[in-house]
């Protein structure tokens, strides 16, 4: 079973970036019901992330209409658009290795960026893009102690994936509808029989 973070009398300096929260069963918000988050900052400012299993009705080839962008490269097309989370849902993110730089890009490690700038979607439709790919509008944001305070309330589980090629195939490769089930088989947990009061594991 991975090993759970300890929260105590130094949570505000406690750094979750990189690691992934699973949204306890208790979670009613349809926002971040049994959502799946990569923590993409965290700092004394507050936490920026990524939802990793909420798909939209959309995918690339529709972004490209939007903006009027020509692709014809059929494979980014199709690749799905998820809804990152509620704040600035009108922005694209993407989730992408490897960590290529373009405009807007903000390292997560050596092999994983973020990029908020059009160019890696006009870099897509030339076929020139990262080879993997996770498209989101909108990211989840917390304020200053907000994600502590909340971690605290249990509203959260934490899960550390220090391998890369977990974390990589959680981002990437594992169809939507199973990444739930599967970061809680990283933690050795049955959602479906955990507790809506219980702690962390």
């Amino acid at each position: 079973m991975s090993e759970q973070l300890t929260l105590n009398d130094q949570t505000s300096r406690l750094d979750l970036t990189g690691q992934i929260l699973i949204a306890m069963p208790a979670m009613q918000d349809p926002y971040f019901s049994k959502s799946v988050i990569l923590i993409c900052n965290h700092d004394e400012d507050g936490a920026m992330g990524m939802i990793l299993n909420h798909p939209l009705q959309l995918n690339v080839g529709d972004l490209f209409e939007q903006l009027e962008m020509e692709c014809h490269v059929a494979q980014q097309q199709v690749r799905p658009v998820h809804f990152g989370g509620p704040v600035q849902v009108e922005r694209g993110f993407v989730l992408h290795a490897p960590a290529t730089e373009f405009n807007t890009t903000m390292g997560l490690s050596d092999r994983l960026a973020m990029t908020s700038s059009k160019d890696i979607l006009e870099a897509a439709a030339r076929d020139e893009a990262p080879q993997d790919m996770f498209i989101a509008l909108g990211y989840t944001g917390w304020a200053a102690g907000q994600l502590e305070q909340e971690i605290q309330a249990n509203a959260w589980l934490t899960l550390p994936l220090a391998d890369h090629h977990q974390l990589h195939k959680l981002i990437f490769k594992l169809p939507s509808d199973d990444k739930l089930f599967w970061a809680m088989q990283q933690l050795g947990v049955d959602f479906a029989t955990l507790s809506e009061v219980a702690g962390h594991a």
